[in-house]
């Protein structure tokens, strides 16, 4: 282990972050009501220019007037390089209740896009006197931001989560697809003449995992674009577990369900995590580092890794 120690992530549920655009104010109770962890207010792709000020108006007053219990209440803003992102922040700020918890900044490309919403962002809240601190979440979704990954995971002490865009991912990265997430289909080795398909988004969910991961952030994996296929969906979300990441985004109302049952732990999986745990404890008694657990070894490492499941299973039911 290195002298610096790993940080910890926040400790706080985000299997599931359910999208809505800010111009559907219909659909914001439903979602305040429903199983997310996270709930993400969309300024940007969803929302067309002409009603990106009614939008933002519309957000405004749901953190006032709507019920959002126990929800992680997140607006994503529009990009720096549009002329809407600043009144977004400045709005926001101003105007929005304390219940808003997250401004999350999508196609962040360096630490210095971080710092122009930090800095706004900072300056907004002392002018205010507000309370509590608004944290960031940002989107990796360009061939810059994955290049320059581990230094935006660095940028502030308000990054709280990262997720990765696909599919402004794939256009700025060239890659010849014009799906959103998942298999593609082109994408594939040849074995004695079987197709044998693999996954191009691994290398940069491993980027994400371990830049996060370093720096005490939450990786999240982003959105699977076609929501009729409960199975691809499955496939992909538990690909982005297995790697490290703690949740994946929801475009659509059905797929909450789907992103909680991958990214909560199996009542299976909590007790074999206990019982790793139980085996050690054991072993240490009689002095041993390791020790057989179903016909498996299990040493110092099998703890940690014990730990983290049964800690994020403690954390959901708390």
């Amino acid at each position: 282990m290195s002298f610096r120690l790993q940080p910890a992530p926040p400790a706080r549920p985000n299997r599931c972050q359910l999208f809505g655009p800010g111009s559907r104010v219909a659909l914001f109770e439903k979602m305040a009501a429903s199983q997310a962890d996270v709930i993400n207010l969309d300024l940007e792709d969803s929302v067309a220019p002409s009603d990106k000020d009614q939008a933002r108006a519309n957000i405004i007053a749901a953190t006032h007037e709507v019920d959002w219990n126990n929800k992680y209440l997140s607006v994503r803003i529009n990009g720096l390089d549009t002329p809407y992102w600043y009144r977004d922040v400045v709005d926001l700020l101003e105007q929005a209740s304390d219940r808003l918890d997250q401004i999350m900044i999508p196609k962040v490309g360096c630490a210095a896009d971080f710092y122009a919403v930090d800095a706004l962002v900072s300056s907004i809240e002392a002018a205010k006197g507000r309370g509590k601190p608004i944290s960031f979440e940002v989107i990796i979704e360009s061939a810059a931001g994955i290049a320059h990954v581990e230094e935006i995971a660095a940028a502030s002490p308000r990054l709280q989560a990262m997720s990765l865009g696909a599919a402004d991912f794939a256009a700025s990265m060239g890659m010849a697809t014009t799906g959103i997430g998942g298999t593609q289909e082109d994408y594939y080795m040849l074995h004695d003449g079987a197709r044998y398909w693999s996954d191009p988004w691994h290398w940069a969910q491993s980027a994400i995992v371990a830049a996060c991961r370093t720096h005490g952030v939450l990786p999240v994996d982003g959105p699977f674009g076609d929501f009729s296929d409960d199975e691809g969906y499955r496939a992909q979300a538990r690909r982005s577990a297995t790697l490290g990441m703690v949740g994946k985004w929801a475009i659509h109302p059905k797929q909450v369900a789907l992103a909680n049952e991958i990214f909560t732990p199996s009542e299976e999986a909590v007790a074999e995590a206990r019982e790793i745990l139980a085996a050690m404890e054991a072993a240490k008694a009689r002095g041993e580092g390791a020790t057989v657990y179903k016909g498996r070894l299990v040493d110092i490492a099998s703890i940690k890794q014990a730990e983290v499941i049964v800690r994020q299973a403690e954390m959901i039911a708390g």
